[in-house]
């Protein structure tokens, strides 16, 4: 019998199952297609670019720096270390009492031409070097132009070289929920940027500065923020981002910018003086509220009510009383005596200002000429629990014309710095062995803390140290 072979792997056409066959024979199946229920125009919707916000930031993110500052500052020692017998005795070396320091924060190119860049005051604070870095890369060294610690600003200088300043905005014109971003450089870590809207306007008695009128907004703000840049979605800038409120210095969506017209102010200022030179006009004024609207028969439900007027003041000179309440200045509406205050605080010497008050139920317009600073007055609570009943104020140094000295220019006899021995008339020298002379200095050294309060003071022409706890 013969034996068939069939080789695996070949198989005949003939043997190829009949259903195979027509299987591929059988032409493409055609695609399957799903209408589309969306109407025509809501199509084109749909593939439309969607928001962003990636050209403003373009815009604007090269007029934004980052600023590191090195610096020297004093530490607190112990005083009988600077008394050579005890070091020679213990063999203690000799304390140098400083220490270096590292920080950083963010600044905004705001003239080109002249490498002007406008920033916070406690970010250059005691600064031996300032370097800028660009968003290109660039490293850059800067001087200091001027710095205003009552508004916490400073100018800074680079060199103007392929520098792109920001448009400066109107911050007049900002409402509440208007959308802003913020950028800077937080933690180090660069230019970052946020968004959020204004949610509130007019912040002010914050205890951050001696001049507030902040824009609120929740627009994320962290250290390293202070100085950058605030901007509408114009790209112009509307504020200077200086400060948050939150648990350990944390972001919780509340945090404060200095207005850009009130930055403008100072910054004109410091440019061509290298400081702020303010005018005073010479009144103590408080809010107007319905009980003394209605004791004093004011029909005025905002203003500020002029309580004291200082001898020899600008306001004694156009002779302003005590009960006017001043509702203008130069045709802006006064809401309440921070409003005042800010507004006065912006304004040179020798600059002349119409004031607009009601006396006696009449409305009257009283043109002022304000006079060299002589008393800016802060209660002492406001500084330091510990000094509460206390006034201080900077006045014209007593025997030497132009110079100016922290006084205790009023102080209540059963106050807890009146009993430790704190007169009417002290000059304070020092406080904590750091020389001070004026309220901002004070608050400066106040706030490093201390268990006690050690005091130098001059009455008269004696000098002696207090101490107050």
């Amino acid at each position: 019998m013969k034996k068939r072979f069939i080789k695996v792997g070949l198989l005949p056409l003939a043997l190829v199952p009949l259903a195979v066959v027509a299987l591929l024979a059988r032409p493409a199946p055609k695609p399957l297609v799903f209408e589309d229920p969306t109407p025509p125009q809501q199509q084109t919707m749909l593939v439309s670019p969607l928001p962003t916000l990636a050209p403003l930031v373009a815009k604007v993110e090269p007029a934004v720096v980052n600023i590191s500052v090195q610096g020297h500052i004093r530490v607190q020692t112990n005083p009988l270390f600077d008394d050579p017998f005890f070091r020679r005795f213990f063999g203690i070396p000799e304390q140098s009492g400083e220490e270096e320091f590292e920080s950083a924060g963010s600044g905004v190119i705001v003239d080109s031409q002249h490498g002007y860049v406008l920033t916070n005051s406690h970010v250059i604070e005691k600064a031996d070097r300032i370097a800028v870095s660009l968003a290109d890369n660039r490293e850059l060294e800067a001087k200091l132009v001027g710095s205003d610690p009552e508004a916490d600003l400073a100018v800074i200088q680079i060199k103007p070289e392929h520098l792109t300043a920001i448009p400066l905005g109107d911050s007049d014109n900002l409402h509440v929920g208007d959308y802003v971003v913020a950028v800077g450089n937080p933690f180090h870590l660069g230019h970052t940027v946020t968004a959020g809207i204004v949610s509130a306007l007019g912040r002010s008695s914050l205890g951050l500065e001696g001049y507030e009128d902040f824009i609120q907004t929740d627009a994320a703000i962290n250290p390293g923020n202070s100085g950058g840049a605030l901007v509408d979605l114009q790209g112009n800038l509307i504020g200077i981002n200086t400060a948050i409120a939150g648990p350990n210095g944390a972001n919780v969506g509340i945090g404060f910018a200095i207005p850009i017209n009130m930055a403008k102010s100072i910054m004109d200022q410091l440019v061509r003086h290298g400081e702020v030179r303010r005018g005073q006009l010479g009144v103590l004024v408080q809010d107007v509220t319905p009980e003394l609207a209605a004791a004093l028969n004011i029909d005025v439900p905002k203003g500020a009510i002029v309580a004291r007027v200082e001898p020899q003041s600008a306001a004694e000179t156009a002779r302003i009383e005590v009960g006017d309440v001043i509702t203008k200045v130069e045709g802006k509406q006064v809401d309440n005596a921070a409003d005042l205050r800010n507004m006065i605080g912006l304004m040179e010497i020798e600059h002349s200002i119409n004031i607009e008050l009601i006396r006696d139920g009449k409305t009257m317009t009283v043109t002022v000429t304000l006079t060299p600073l002589k008393y800016a007055r802060t209660n002492g609570e406001d500084l330091d629990p510990r000094l509460a009943g206390a006034v201080f104020g900077v006045v014209e140094g007593h025997n030497t014309p132009g110079s100016h000295n922290l006084e205790v220019v009023d102080i209540e006899h059963d106050s807890n710095p009146y009993r430790a021995g704190l007169r009417k008339g002290d000059i304070v020298v020092a406080v904590n062995r750091e020389r001070v002379t004026s309220v901002a200095e004070l608050k400066e050294v106040l706030a490093a803390g201390s268990d006690a309060l050690l005091f130098q003071l001059q009455r008269g022409d004696a000098a002696l140290f207090l101490v107050i706890e």
